[in-house]
């Protein structure tokens, strides 16, 4: 496929999804998400492993933007500097998530969850924009960026309004949230790299999608393993989808290097 008719299918799926999210009903809030199945207290910290675990967050986004800002490592690893402000966005997006992420489950409810999924959503649209920079240009991926990150702020704080207002919907964050993890895979698909090392981006939106599973099934998880909830657990495998991503930028090179 030729590279415009590749933006014009990833297009032509942004507006379809949108269009689908316009004429579906509303989805407001369920009021059962708050009641996680693991309530265990440790050391005062209520809610504990689901508080805890987002310190894999902060960990990743943190050794994420450390390694963005050692200069050596970013001229191995990017051909543009403007590359790496969608990675930026992205390894921030995610300490902020695990510090959101905590505040919310210190104790659940709908005003601390906008402080949760604000920075997620932002989360994913830089690494969206990341995959653009490199599979579109540098160019186009710089002057969507802005836009990309006002567009799920404004999903968040929608929800946030329209629950305040007792109408609650949902459906612009979810849009933000699932749009990345088909528009991803799809442009890897269809555009050529620039560098190698897709399969950790694949590996990273596969990881985010399969981190759902167990947050659906929460209390069995916590049933089966005495351990861990579903929803720590997807913690855990949100986090490890991030390392998943500074992985792939510790170890990739540019295309046109590599060697049979």
């Amino acid at each position: 496929m030729r590279r415009s008719g590749a933006i014009g299918l990833v297009g032509g799926l942004a507006v379809a999804a949108a269009t689908g999210a316009l004429l579906a009903p509303a989805i407001p809030q369920d009021p059962a998400y708050h009641r996680l199945a693991d309530a265990r207290r440790w050391l005062g910290v209520p809610n504990a492993l689901n508080v805890l675990s987002n310190a894999g967050f902060v960990l990743v986004g943190a050794l994420g933007l450390l390694f963005l800002g050692d200069t050596g490592a970013a001229r191995r690893t990017f051909q543009e500097p403007g590359e790496r402000w969608p990675y930026a966005v992205f390894f921030a997006g995610l300490l902020l998530t695990g510090l959101g992420s905590a505040y919310y489950h210190w104790a659940p409810g709908n005003p601390r969850l906008a402080w949760d999924r604000l920075p997620l959503a932002i989360t994913l649209m830089g690494l969206l924009d990341a995959v653009i920079a490199e599979r579109i240009g540098v160019r186009a991926a710089l002057r969507l960026l802005g836009p990309l990150v006002a567009l799920a702020a404004a999903s968040v704080g929608y929800w946030a309004l329209t629950e305040q207002r007792g109408a609650g919907d949902l459906r612009p964050y979810a849009l933000v949230q699932f749009y990345p993890l088909a528009a991803i895979p799809l442009l890897i698909w269809l555009l050529p790299a620039r560098y190698s090392g897709s399969a950790g981006l694949l590996a990273a939106a596969g990881i985010y999608g399969l981190a759902k599973l167990p947050e659906l099934a929460d209390a069995w998880v916590l049933s089966a393993t005495r351990v861990v909830s579903g929803h720590t657990l997807k913690h855990l495998l949100a986090a490890l989808a991030g390392y998943s991503v500074l992985r792939m930028l510790r170890h990739r090179h540019a295309a046109e290097t590599r060697t049979s």
